[in-house]
Parts: structure tokens; sequence; C-alpha cells
């Protein structure tokens, strides 16, 4: 079958011709039908320090995808072949005692499909069936193949109740877009979005964001002052990555502000401790998806209107990889989307 292949050590990507993979009694088979890139494929892409002592080289990479089973493990009831399927790309141990207590997004042994086995960017992937999500069929292939990002999104943005409240995005990449396209689903009111590429803040504002800031060019409190809020940000999703943006985020925090940080930073950095303590602000860290809670609440909030195809940018057969990744590279992309189908 056709693969994308982290053929070799060094920058980039390689389609190849692999084995198909065999399922085990417990496993399904899913055959491809399309595929997301991810924040996490493109630090595979440019072989970052983190992509180096993570993935080995020969590995399949890739975790969103929207497929459709072609065979089962003897031991699977609860899917047949034809049904439309994506997938959690956690897999965890299930012996540890979150895993025992159903709290299998607090694994400590978890594992990532196409990071640490092999992935969905292949015309078939073999996996778990206590992975598999039964998709709806009325919601478009290509929005279920953005279930996984979705549900980070969705993981972050609903970790605190935000109905009537004024919630602050640090970051407008394709999750952080999401993430305000769900709050205002929510009932927030004010949903601020900041970052320094203007393209994307654009985006952001076609996913429901009432105010954009460029912090290059704009002060957070003067937009307080601008939209008549007296006492800080209620909630604030930290998506970005960047410290500076952490530090704004407790600035501009009200007493007893709540914070949910998604974004992974690139090195160690110092927070002003005294403002969390005497304002006592709640810091929670995100990762992933609730296994499956979020899958369901993405799935109904699908259902009842929530629309995320704004965020697509990019439709190529997977042949066009390369494309996509440079257009993630320029800064002016949403989700690419890789059609398996052709």
């Amino acid at each position: 079958m056709k693969a994308l292949v982290k053929k070799e050590s060094s920058p980039g990507l390689w389609l190849c011709d692999v084995p198909e993979p065999k399922i085990g009694i417990n496993d399904v088979m899913v055959k491809m039908r399309k595929t997301s890139i991810c924040g996490t494929d493109f630090h595979i892409y440019k072989w970052d320090a983190w992509a180096q002592r993570t993935v080995r080289e020969g590995q399949i990479i890739g975790h969103e995808f929207c497929g459709e089973i072609v065979a089962v493990g003897e031991n699977v009831h609860d899917f047949k072949p034809g049904d439309l399927v994506s997938g959690e790309g956690h897999l965890v141990c299930g012996r540890c005692r979150n895993c025992l207590a159903g709290r299998r997004h607090l694994c400590a042994h978890t594992r990532g499909i196409g990071v640490n086995t092999d992935g969905a960017f292949a015309e078939y992937l073999a996996m778990p069936m206590g992975n598999v999500w039964l998709a709806d069929p009325r919601i478009p292939e290509e929005i279920i193949s953005c279930f996984d990002p979705l549900g980070n999104a969705t993981h972050t943005a609903l970790s605190f109740d935000v109905l009537g409240e004024d919630v602050l995005i640090t970051g407008a990449g394709p999750i952080g877009c999401m993430a305000a396209a769900i709050v205002r689903h929510a009932g927030a009111r004010h949903v601020v979005v900041t970052d320094i590429n203007p393209w994307r803040l654009e985006l952001a504002k076609r996913m429901g964001a009432t105010r954009i800031v460029d912090v290059s060019k704009e002060d957070l409190k003067a937009v307080q002052q601008e939209l008549g809020m007296h006492e800080g940000f209620d909630v604030s999703l930290e998506m970005s990555g960047s410290p500076k943006a952490m530090e704004a985020i407790v600035e501009n925090a009200c007493h007893g502000g709540r914070i949910a940080i998604l974004g992974i930073f690139p090195e160690k950095f110092a927070i002003d401790w005294d403002k969390v303590i005497f304002n006592m602000l709640t810091i929670k860290g995100i990762y992933g998806r609730e296994m499956y809670e979020t899958w369901y609440k993405m799935t109904m909030m699908i259902q009842t209107g929530l629309d995320i195809s704004p965020v697509i940018t990019h439709r190529l057969h997977y042949t066009e990889f390369l494309f996509g990744f440079e257009a993630m590279k320029s800064g002016q992309a949403g989700k690419v989307v890789l059609d398996w189908t052709a």
C-alpha cells in the first residue's frame, strides 16, 4: 500500500510502498478516505529536536482521519465492514490506575498513533476496537477527519463554564480558531483571540472571534476598556505555546480566573506566581481528549450547528502532501485535508 513515511533521519516525508498492516482479534482494519495534517505531523516533517528523539525512521505518520472499516477481528462485535469511523489517536495501557478507573485520557503509558506506532497517512490502518469512534455519516468526511484536533479544542474550551463569560484565546492556529467557534456555540459573551499573524487572525474572526488582537500592535488592557470589561477575562485558553502569551493571560485574568493550557512551550520560563496565588487563578493542563466524553460532545455540537468548515483551507490528493506541508510552513493555512479515495 501507499503511505507517507519518515524514511530518513532528515527533514521531509516520503511517499512509499509498504506492506499492508495485519489485524488482531480485537482490531479493525480501516480503509482511509480523508486525513488531516496536524501540527505534530509538521514537527515530524521539519524533523526538529522533539521529532528526532521521538519518531523512528521508517515510521508511517498521521493520526487525524476518516475512513471505512473493511475488516474486523473475531472478537469485534460493535463494528462491521462499511462503518464510517474516526479514531482516538492515544493508545492506552488499560491496566494502570487511571485506565481501570475509566480515566483513560490520564493513562501514564499513552502511546500516539503516527508518533510511537504506525499511523493513518496510508491506504489502510489497523487499530484496536477500543480506539474506534463510529461517525455520523451525515457529517462531511473532511470534518470527521478533523475530529482529533476538534477534540483538543473541545476539551480545552469546555474545561470551564463559558456561558456568558469573557474568553481570551491566545493563538489563532487551527485549534485556537476551532476553540473560538466552540466557546461562541457554548454561549460566551466576548471571544478575544490574539496572535501576531494577520492571516490567522482573520481566520479566527471567520470562526467566531468577536474581537481579534494583533499583540504586536495592540494592548490587551486597552481592548478590555474598549469592550467595557472591568475585571479581566473570566476564562483563558492558551493555544500558542508562547511564554509571552502565558504572561499576558496572567496579567489580564480576573480574580478567580480560570486558565486552560493546550499549547506546548518550547522552553522553561517564569510567570508571576504572586498574581496566580493572590488572584486565586486556576490553571489546568490539557493533553488530547477525554475518552470518549469529548468525542460525544463534539459530535453533538456539529449536529446542532457548530460549523468548523472555514478552518479547512486546503483540500489535496494525498500525492500532493508536500504542497500541504509547505502551505502550513507559510503560515497561511488552517487545516489541510488529504484525499485518499482516488
